[in-house]
């Protein structure tokens, strides 16, 4: 009876206070949530976004006419920038067409001293740039906090991505 009524009060608190479990705080590095700055019109952002709902990343879109103060205040510099920019709950930054694999694997084990992931530019062939079967080999980049980089990954085959 003890147990049970020690069992429903910390139920209760984790409600009220926002306690999360660490069942929940597994299941948040499974299925993230980000925050993604885009513009309105771009179309290969949108098609990232699917690739995202399909390895169970959840996103909430901000569409702004311009995007270079966010990227300025997230610390992305120009070299490792693209055409997107999303922010984990717990604020790192996933810049351009990264996999969500990647995503998942740097959320899972971060990186000391890293602001999150990279991938500069808009590489052919990876999610949301997919024109037919044609691919470039890309690096997936730890972005650090001096403004340096590391390679986390490289993709070398369309399929590696998944």
């Amino acid at each position: 009876m003890y147990k049970f009524k020690f069992v429903a009060l910390v139920l209760c608190l984790s409600v009220i206070f926002g306690f999360q479990s660490p069942v929940s705080a597994t299941q948040s590095v499974e299925h993230p949530m980000l925050k993604v700055y885009k513009t309105p019109t771009c179309g290969c952002c949108t098609k990232w976004l699917a690739h995202l709902t399909q390895f169970n990343i959840s996103h909430q879109i901000y569409d702004l006419p311009n995007l270079s103060e966010v990227k300025r205040k997230l610390g992305v510099q120009a070299r490792y920038q693209s055409c997107h920019t999303g922010v984990s709950d717990n604020g790192y930054v996933f810049e351009g067409h990264i996999p969500a694999k990647f995503i998942k694997q740097f959320l899972s084990n971060p990186i000391e001293n890293a602001i999150g992931l990279s991938v500069p530019a808009m590489p052919l062939g990876s999610p949301g740039v997919e024109v037919g079967k044609r691919f470039n080999p890309y690096q997936v980049l730890i972005l650090m906090k001096d403004g340096s980089s590391k390679v986390f990954a490289t993709v070398t085959e369309y399929e590696e991505q998944f």
